[in-house]
């Protein structure tokens, strides 16, 4: 497969019907859609094997490519502009920015070896068929780690035009609720349409025992999903009216959750954007996950997952978003001065549950007297010792999985005259087409009112 580089933009029937067929009619159509939603696996008779394929052995280049030539500096602006084309004799597949991305699923603790292999396996893809209105095709990985989503050119466009200011997000708030993108692509196949598409970390990983999936954003009008028939495994994402009656039920946590929430928010507001989702499913947790004991390794292992190398004036060129630590850098992490401050908080001292506190001074590799990060303002947690720790928190009872996603849609004039279109035919309701401003603070406001 040959390879190229750029450093550049985007381009730019008439009869009656007895009142019982019709019933009837609108029985099997409700069961036809029922049967058409949740994962399939894409096998070679699947109408996207073949576009599947070709993304996999796309995507398997472009990251050995990253492999090959790993980055030994800080990101610059060209990285950011950075595309790199791999040619096939079936399809080219285009790699935009990928040197930061590659930074950010370092930072995640997601060694390029292993998204390589969840990418790139013999397994075949899932197809997730929603009840969403969204056109775009969604894939997952056999393993359901990763998210494959299909994008248009504008939502890339906007995507890469912001991805500086989403990455100093990421590292001013590590732990934000706010969806991982880990890649963005696009492949073109002779006498097709070129597709872009993106991939990202799965909010709801690992997904055996979730029992309940919602899609949320905060209003009423087409907020309602009849659910699967009982006992079914079909996989339906239920909305916000199907969650009234209910509560997020974090107790310590509830006020990280609260802040985070707003936070996240505040920053999509600045954005201009609305009608984004948040994700929620819960699954109850075992009798040994609730009474577990905190253990010092266990305390060990959850500190390194909060406390990421990133933050350490030690790795100053890394990007301070949570992920594996070195075996190496317990001691750094775990001194008695940042161990003690993260035992504190752990027992109750800190306001908000589990979130860390700021710790003292630390001597550096030279002797000097270096400051940690500001953890509270970081608005950090102690992250559970799991295997997707930034998307999940764990209540009293039931452990939560919760993200923010679908960040595109910017509050242009055509949505502008959406919203005008919306109030006059849905007076009195909540529908999702308002300003970034009234979006944000009602989500904020839904979360507050359905957590405790």
């Amino acid at each position: 497969m040959e390879m190229s580089a750029a450093t550049g933009g985007l381009g730019m029937s008439g009869h009656p019907q007895r009142p019982g067929t019709v019933k009837s009619r609108r029985w099997g159509g409700l069961r036809q859609q029922w049967k058409l939603l949740g994962l399939f696996e894409i096998d070679p008779q699947h109408e996207f094997y073949s576009l599947t394929c070709m993304m996999k052995e796309g995507l398997a280049a472009a990251i050995q490519n990253t492999m090959d030539n790993a980055p030994t500096r800080e990101l610059s602006d060209d990285d950011f502009r950075l595309e790199v084309t791999q040619i096939d004799k079936d399809f080219t597949m285009e790699t935009f920015a990928g040197p930061v991305f590659a930074s950010l699923r370092g930072s995640l603790g997601i060694t390029e070896q292993e998204y390589q292999q969840s990418l790139c396996s013999e397994n075949c893809y899932l197809q997730f068929i929603s009840n969403s209105k969204s056109k775009a095709d969604f894939f997952l990985t056999n393993d359901k780690r990763f998210f494959l989503k299909t994008q248009n050119k504008r939502e890339i466009r906007f995507l890469l035009a912001n991805l500086k200011i989403y990455m100093e997000h990421l590292r001013k708030y590590p732990h934000s609720l706010l969806v991982k993108f880990l890649g963005v692509h696009r492949i073109k196949i002779p006498h097709r349409r070129k597709k872009y598409f993106i991939v990202m970390q799965s909010v709801f990983y690992p997904d055996d025992r979730i029992n309940a999936r919602y899609d949320i954003k905060g209003c009423e009008v087409s907020r309602w999903t009849e659910p699967a028939p009982e006992g079914s495994q079909i996989i339906v994402v239920l909305k916000d009216l199907n969650f009234e009656g209910q509560y997020i039920t974090l107790d310590r946590q509830c006020p990280w959750l609260l802040r985070q929430v707003e936070i996240d928010t505040h920053f999509l507001r600045r954005l201009n954007v609305l009608d984004y989702s948040l994700l929620l499913a819960h699954q109850p947790l075992h009798h040994d996950e609730r009474h577990q004991s905190l253990s010092f390794a266990t305390l060990i292992m959850r500190t390194k997952k909060s406390v990421n190398p990133g933050s350490s004036p030690v790795h100053a060129g890394v990007a301070a978003v949570p992920g594996a630590v070195p075996e190496d850098e317990s001691t750094l992490l775990l001194s008695d001065t940042c161990g003690g401050c993260l035992i504190q908080a752990q027992e109750g001292d800190a306001p908000s549950g589990d979130t860390l506190q700021r710790c003292p001074e630390q001597a550096g590799p030279d002797g000097e007297s270096v400051e940690l990060p500001d953890f509270k303002a970081q608005n950090r947690r102690l992250l559970p010792n799991l295997k997707n720790p930034l998307h999940v928190i764990d209540g009293p009872d039931q452990r939560y999985f919760i993200g923010i996603i679908d960040i595109f849609t910017v509050y242009s004039f055509k949505k502008r005259l959406e919203h005008l279109w919306k109030r006059l035919r849905h007076p009195g309701q909540t529908f999702s087409t308002v300003s970034p401003q009234t979006y944000c603070l009602r989500l904020c406001r839904w979360v507050q009112d359905h957590t405790k």
